[in-house]
């Protein structure tokens, strides 16, 4: 099959790509700037195009499949083309549906969580070397690429963004797969640009379940109180699964899981993880995995990339760097750290980055979220507003919305390097606790794990 990406340089477009190429399709793509690590791994598979940008002349009557990435605009020279031909388009959701629609879908949707419980079904399957196709939003140990597609597989486990298809196809993705099994992991607004009210983004989840296969499964977290309402209202016919956190302890710096077998030592902590972990264990109990071999697969799981990953340690302090951004992520991440780490000093440091942290309507949704650090700083680039083209967010409006009074706040990336660079690590026992879902302008987090 003759397959062509408008935008094959993304993280989940190159991704495919190779996925289809390890399959035999012939694969071709384009795009206006290709960054690494896509970029050589495109380069290796003879993927990687000649000359960036749009080229129509690529776009011919033969290619069978074109897959469209939400970097493309609606007046890409290429997608003019392919509709001028008369080709099929295909979002990068509606593709993978394709690929898999004789096979039992399994998707995980959640505003947070769903990569790491992806990624810990992704873990115990490999584990017990049972073969499934897979789509995840991090890179695993162990795995070459985020998606793997073949033929043969019975089940194939989905990440379920809410973010929209694509430019043509405002969808949210996990609209799509129409699943025979699913996950909710939480409900919290997020993507604000395209959900502005929280009504809005609630009903999409509404959406999600509704979408289930009759006869289907849904696991949801019981915790959350808006899953719960949401899954309890639901009127399809589906079998229902609750889940909550199980019992655990800390005991020097070691998470214990309570298991039928007693006390079992794991490689991820915090609750938010262990709630993870339990609507893990519900969904590989459901894929054939008995819960026994669900406990020894999961004791070795260190969890995903970018998901609280311990990027330093000595005897004395420890550095992690998270993706969390959103408001209720930020507030599980750094109750974590600091309940796994009680007595040493917390230093949790949140980068807003993304649209709806940017925005000064939705920053007081942030309230709290840092209240578990002993030092709590916030770091924004005005220059990261002005791109995005948003209202100008002010120092006054970030300090209000956190209500901490001893709130640090830095704008300048120089300026937040040279605070982290001259705190006294060597005198005292600190975590430190980088997140965001970007760089705080340019720091290297390898020059971070000399300090520790």
């Amino acid at each position: 099959m003759r397959t062509h990406f408008i935008a094959i340089g993304g993280a989940a477009m190159h991704n495919l790509a190779l996925a289809l190429h390890n399959k035999g399709y012939k694969v071709t793509g384009s795009d206006d700037a290709i960054f690494e690590p896509s970029r050589t791994r495109l380069e290796k598979r003879g993927l990687l195009p000649e000359t960036l940008g749009w080229f129509p002349e690529k776009i011919t009557s033969d290619i069978e499949a074109v897959i469209l990435g939400m970097h493309a605009k609606a007046d890409n020279p290429e997608l003019l083309k392919a509709q001028e031909l008369g080709l099929t388009i295909y979002s990068y959701p509606e593709f993978l549906y394709e690929q898999s629609k004789n096979k039992t879908r399994v998707v995980i949707g959640g505003s947070h969580g769903k990569t790491t419980i992806t990624s810990m079904i992704l873990h115990v399957m490999n584990y017990h070397n049972r073969e499934v196709d897979y789509m995840v939003g991090a890179q695993l140990e162990g795995f070459d690429t985020m998606v793997h597609l073949t033929e043969e597989n019975d089940f194939i486990v989905l990440e379920g963004d809410e973010y929209l298809s694509s430019p043509m196809d405002l969808r949210p993705k996990f609209h799509l797969y129409q699943p025979n099994i699913a996950l909710i992991s939480g409900i919290a607004w997020d993507h604000i640009n395209v959900f502005p009210t929280y009504e809005s983004y609630v009903e999409q989840f509404e959406i999600f379940i509704a979408k289930i296969t009759n006869g289907g499964i849904l696991v949801y977290n019981e915790n959350d109180p808006e899953v719960k309402r949401v899954a309890e209202a639901a009127t399809n016919p589906i079998r229902k699964l609750p889940y909550s956190t199980p019992q655990y302890t800390v005991k020097d710096g070691i998470t214990l899981l309570e298991t039928p077998e007693g006390p079992m030592p794991i490689e991820v902590f915090g609750a938010h993880n262990l709630n993870n972990l339990a609507g893990a264990k519900w969904i590989c109990q459901n894929m054939g995995i008995d819960e026994a071999d669900f406990y020894e697969a999961i004791a070795t799981f260190k969890g995903a990339s970018k998901r609280l990953e311990k990027i330093a340690e000595n005897g004395k302090n420890v550095a992690y760097k998270d993706f969390a951004h959103s408001p209720s992520k930020v507030s599980a991440t750094t109750k974590a750290v600091k309940e796994q780490y009680p007595n040493k000093t917390l230093i949790a440091c949140l980068e807003l980055h993304t649209y709806s942290s940017l925005n000064a309507e939705f920053l007081k949704e942030y309230e709290g979220a840092l209240d578990a650090a002993d030092v709590a700083v916030v770091f924004y680039s005005p220059d990261a507003v002005k791109i995005k083209q948003l209202e100008e967010v002010t120092y006054e409006q970030i300090a209000q919305a956190f209500n901490r009074e001893d709130l640090i706040i830095y704008t300048n990336p120089a300026a937040f390097k040279e605070y982290l660079y001259h705190l006294k690590y060597d005198t005292e026992g600190v975590a430190l606790l980088l997140m965001s879902s970007g760089n705080y302008g340019g720091l290297n987090f390898d020059e971070v794990k000399t300090l520790i």
